[in-house]
């Protein structure tokens, strides 16, 4: 594709658009095309031609919950466009609709002929990465249907099945075949002098496993209604401050984003929920380090997405051991995954395990939404899996033995499975990765909170004083060995990790401020940390980076390795607030809200590490998530960590 993508989301499905509003079919490249529902592509293409050519876009689609064009055929200055089209698009749960109106230019009666090449190749999003892996499929059987008002394409392997439907009000005067496997749908379109014919199609997706056929809304602005319905009730009530517009409105598009980047769950009962996705385009699904951030950050706005994420994590919690997926007894979940390739396990991530942080996230979240709401029954009912999260905590995460949590590398699956989860991410100053086992800083922070969290549920909710006592003195005994054994006297700076051998990991990296949320460090040495994040060469002006600057292993462009996370500062912002630099969270917090104020008030999931001093707008990270479930709920975590100030 030549052209950019727009996303168009609603819960669980996304729509990938071009500038025209086609669907190209293009497989791999930086961000997939098409139509996607429960990992799968349910349009493959969706192709408009006018009187058998392609039209140009007079107005491009813009960004926003639809997709808007003005489109007419190709010519030149001495030749005035005979007609005009005006399209418009969405996305509702599992549907896809498209408005299209064409408008003759003429004084005279005229005869259009439209065409739309539709095709569904239910491609799983695995199969649509760049890392030149392929999978094979045998047994695949792939129909197409033609029906009085469209046609259905459908997909069957094994027990596999998926569909998806494409009818059109007027139906169409024909259903032809291309020689591709695609199907196009033709009109002939009579207009009289500067009159105007539209047609309305619509496309329902069916998913492997779906209950029942989604609701397909009568038109986009059907689906506009819904969508505007839903931000404005998940938003309805949220204080914005006053006194800053620009983080209001970051928070209001945050808090409409999340809104659409909920996707249902289960929890331990069977009870059908609605948690945060990660992010589009590529985790439109649970993970459960994202989820559990986002609704720690949400917290005090909008518990609900508490109170559904941690009955989704614990409803998926691992019982047993299972090498492939690196599930122990007690961990929570990494990645949720529905599609085909999860389904036949040509990829762990059906249930992914490999996260060492998760487990400890999900106890934090049971003591802060406990804390928060003053509903204790959420913890009395998750009481067993609170324990069973402990119990992984301290034999199969290494707390006993190792005397802190530690993970080894995936070969299957990721290599760190802590948050800065790339290859190559968790790196001394030279770039050089370590060896063995390794123990990552921000994790023991998590696990600190966790413990000491835990021990106070023990204490006032689950009536057992020895449990919270061990507890208490299993946190007090992590952080004396932490301040020990982490801390790097000669840059006054805690390593980012412990390699197999116990020896620094020496990289100065962001992940410090973790420990300063977490409350790890004693006083002294969390506000020299705080302090140096907000250095030159850490901050960039609009946020920390991963990496501060200067170090071999420093690529502003990198993923995990220089680059400004929203969500990683948004943890700094509310570290340095708990160690009383307030001043120093809010030069974080204006960093962060002057990036959100150039890109139409809505944070990336990420973004290049150069500094603002020499470039004067944010620079965009090139694969960043376009909506991301943490980077939305940031703005949240800033009024949490300053205020209106």
């Amino acid at each position: 594709m030549t052209d950019r993508q727009h996303l168009l989301v609603h819960g669980g499905t996304f729509a990938a658009v071009g500038d025209a509003g086609d669907i190209s079919g293009v497989r791999g490249g930086g961000s997939p095309d098409g139509l996607f529902v429960r990992d799968a592509r349910h349009l493959s293409r969706w192709q408009l031609t006018v009187d058998g050519a392609v039209p140009e876009a007079l107005t491009p689609v813009a960004d926003g919950d639809t997709a808007a064009c003005v489109l007419v055929p190709r010519g030149g200055r001495n030749e005035p466009p005979a007609y005009t089209l005006f399209r418009e698009q969405a996305v509702a749960e599992g549907a896809f609709v498209e408005a299209l109106r064409v408008t003759s230019n003429r004084p005279t009666p005229t005869t259009v002929r439209i065409a739309v090449t539709a095709d569904a190749d239910f491609t799983d999003q695995f199969e649509l990465r760049s890392d030149h892996r392929t999978y094979a499929k045998t047994g695949v059987v792939r129909q197409r249907r033609v029906l009085d008002d469209g046609v259905e394409f459908s997909y069957r392997r094994g027990e596999w099945r998926s569909r998806t439907t494409v009818t059109s009000e007027p139906a169409p005067d024909g259903v032809e075949e291309t020689g591709t496997g695609a199907r196009r749908l033709v009109w002939a379109l009579d207009l009289e002098p500067h009159g105007s014919a539209e047609l309305a199609l619509r496309v329902a997706a069916r998913p492997h496993g779906a209950a029942h056929a989604p609701s397909v809304p009568a038109s986009p602005a059907a689906a506009t209604e819904r969508l505007l319905a839903l931000e404005g009730e998940f938003a309805q009530g949220v204080p914005f401050p006053t006194g800053w517009p620009e983080l209001a409105a970051a928070c209001a598009r945050g808090l409409s984003d999340l809104a659409v980047l909920q996707v249902p769950a289960r929890g331990p009962d069977g009870e059908e929920l609605r948690v945060p996705a990660a992010g589009v385009p590529w985790f439109l699904t649970l993970l459960g380090r994202d989820a559990l951030l986002t609704s720690l950050f949400a917290l005090p706005y909008r518990p609900r997405l508490a109170a559904a994420t941690l009955p989704a994590l614990a409803a998926t919690q691992a019982v047993d051991v299972g090498a492939d997926t690196v599930a122990q007894p007690g961990k929570i979940v990494h990645e949720v995954r529905h599609g085909e390739l999860a389904h036949f396990g040509q990829v762990p991530f059906g249930r992914y395990y490999g996260s060492v942080d998760a487990t400890p996230l999900f106890l934090v979240l049971l003591g802060a939404y406990t804390e928060q709401t003053g509903d204790t029954a959420l913890a009395r009912r998750l009481e067993p899996h609170a324990r069973a999260a402990i119990g992984w905590m301290l034999d199969h995460g290494g707390l006993t033995s190792r005397g802190y949590l530690v993970y080894r590398a995936d070969g299957g699956g990721l290599a760190n499975q802590n948050w800065k989860d790339s290859p190559g991410a968790i790196c001394s100053a030279d770039g050089s990765r370590p060896g063995g086992p390794v123990t990552a800083a921000g994790a023991q922070g998590y696990a600190y909170d966790a413990l000491r969290r835990t021990a106070q549920l023990a204490r006032t909710v689950w009536d057992d004083a020895v449990y919270a006592a061990l507890l208490e003195q299993a946190a007090a005994d992590l952080r004396d060995r932490f301040q020990r054994d982490f801390w790097m006297s000669d840059h006054a700076f805690p390593a980012l990790a412990l390699d197999g051998d116990g020896r620094h990991v020496d990289a100065l990296a962001s992940d410090a401020g973790h420990l300063l949320w977490s409350g790890l460090l004693d006083k002294e040495y969390g506000e020299a940390v705080g302090r140096r994040l907000l250095e030159p060469d850490f901050f960039s002006g609009w946020g920390v980076r991963t990496l501060a600057a200067g170090q071999s292993a420093y690529h502003p462009m990198s993923y995990h390795r220089g680059s400004v996370w929203p969500h990683d500062n948004a943890l700094i912002a509310l570290g340095l607030a708990r160690y009383g630099l307030h001043d120093e969270a809010r030069t974080v917090a204006h960093g962060l809200v002057d990036a959100a104020t150039a890109a139409g008030h809505r944070l990336p999931e990420v973004l290049a590490g150069y500094d603002r001093g020499t470039h004067g707008e944010p620079v965009p990270y090139p694969h960043a998530c376009v909506r991301e479930s943490r980077s939305a709920a940031t703005p949240l975590a800033l009024l949490t960590a300053v205020g209106g100030a």
